[in-house]
């Protein structure tokens, strides 16, 4: 996806949300938009929903809802997994992520936060033998 935020390299991030996800039953999906949304919050809770995220057996979706032309982000996560992390989690995947789009490394900040966050689903919510991969590891666009 070229745009404003610079490429994002789907194939590295769809091998890390599969990483992420062998160790957890969590469920991850990257979501960029071509638009410029206005209330970039209530856009990223709509993607959530409308991926079926809020739908998974352990309410521990994360969506990483990504908009390059208003250079912006928000990370969504299900009930489960806020009520466990707490926003100051939430905000340190942030950071990281941003620190690295400020060098231009797109891909890299995606990647480093799917991997943030498989850590603490890995931590929280650890694969069981009967555990399935819920939704598609893709990223999706509109």
């Amino acid at each position: 996806m070229a745009g404003a935020f610079g490429k994002f390299d789907s194939d590295r991030i769809v091998a890390a949300i599969g990483e992420a996800e062998k160790r957890s039953s969590g469920e991850i999906r990257v979501h960029v938009t071509r638009r410029k949304p206005g209330d970039l919050e209530r856009r990223a809770i709509e993607r959530f929903h409308k991926l079926g995220m809020q739908k998974t057996k352990h309410r521990n979706g994360v969506l990483f809802y990504i908009a390059p032309r208003a250079r912006k982000f928000r990370i969504v996560g299900d009930v489960a997994i806020h009520e466990r992390c707490g926003e100051s989690f939430w905000e340190d995947v942030a950071r990281a992520m941003e620190a690295d789009f400020r060098r231009g490394a797109f891909t890299d900040g995606v990647v480093r936060g799917v991997e943030k966050i498989g850590e603490v689903l890995a931590a929280h919510f650890p694969r069981r033998p009967d555990d399935q991969n819920e939704l598609p590891d893709r990223v999706t666009e509109d």
